[in-house]
């Protein structure tokens, strides 16, 4: 587990360093030539290295080892951070949207030459790279918060795709899409912005999982399971946790019933990546009251 979240921080502060690398050339550029869009867009990527420093924090506690006041240790803080880079991101959003009206009202003309385009090309590259990469090892590492930040920097390379038409349509002599795109850019922050969220919180709200009958198809498999029943799951990605009662011939001796348990718990974690904890209760296979959630009896 250590080792999983210290290379979680690596991959956090290479990426940082190139947000920042990307933000700084937009926001020069940007601010020089008076392209709103492209400020925009560089103000966005400057929240792509917050969001990391944010990330970076969240690891450095999600990693600590479980204590008397946290028993089930401390996972949930990398959610925490991940819904944090989801409310910086609609901050950006509504910033972005109250500068794009402003712009109606002025009659400023930005300067766009070659170098405004090798400026965006250059880097929605380096954010396509920086994206593929960090969702990947997000998979990988079963990483909330690498995903999440990965949707962040994903959202950059649309962002920059939108500044290049921008950027073109200045060209043209249509300096009113420059204002018009820092819009659309700004309803694109914000809808990654509660994707993030709305990911994050079924973690937080300890929504389901698994799929119950799945597992219950699974376990079944276990020479001496008769049934099961009241399966739940909770959790986070690399953290999932499953509780759940088990069915055994009520003679059964309580030595072969506990490796019955053992052996459900080491085959859900093997077909399942990310289960960290299995709770099995034994019952006897005797005749019970019909419970609305369970699955199969004997």
């Amino acid at each position: 587990m250590m080792l999983r979240f210290k290379k979680i921080r690596q991959i956090l502060l290479y990426v940082l360093f190139l947000n920042l690398a990307v933000a700084f050339a937009k926001i020069a550029y940007g601010t020089f030539s008076s392209t709103l869009s492209m400020t925009a867009d560089g103000y966005h990527s400057l929240f792509d290295g917050v969001s990391n420093i944010v990330g970076l924090a969240g690891i450095y506690i999600a990693s600590r080892p479980p204590d008397k006041d946290h028993p089930y240790g401390h996972q949930k803080y990398e959610t925490l951070a991940s819904v944090f880079i989801a409310l910086l991101l609609i901050f950006v959003a509504f910033e972005i949207f109250q500068a794009a009206l402003g712009r109606f009202f002025t009659r400023d003309v930005p300067d766009v030459t070659a170098v405004s385009f090798l400026v965006m090309l250059g880097t929605m590259g380096i954010n396509f790279l920086v994206t593929r990469y960090e969702h990947r090892q997000g998979v990988f590492l079963q990483s909330q918060v690498l995903i999440a930040d990965s949707m962040h920097t994903k959202s950059d390379i649309y962002v920059s795709l939108s500044v290049i038409v921008s950027l073109a349509a200045i060209k043209l002599g249509y300096p009113l899409l420059d204002p018009l795109i820092a819009l659309l850019i700004s309803f694109l922050i914000l809808r990654a912005g509660f994707r993030i969220i709305k990911q994050s919180s079924a973690t937080l709200l300890d929504m389901s999982q698994l799929d119950e009958d799945e597992i219950c198809d699974i376990v079944m498999g276990v020479e001496g399971v008769l049934g099961c029943h009241k399966i739940r799951t909770r959790g986070a990605m690399g953290d999932i946790r499953i509780d759940m009662h088990l069915l055994v011939r009520p003679e059964m001796p309580i030595e072969e019933a506990h490796l019955i348990s053992h052996s459900v718990s080491k085959l859900l974690k093997a077909e399942y990546k990310g289960v960290s904890d299995v709770v099995v209760h034994i019952e006897p296979a005797i005749p019970l009251p019909q419970e609305s959630n369970s699955k199969k009896t004997s």
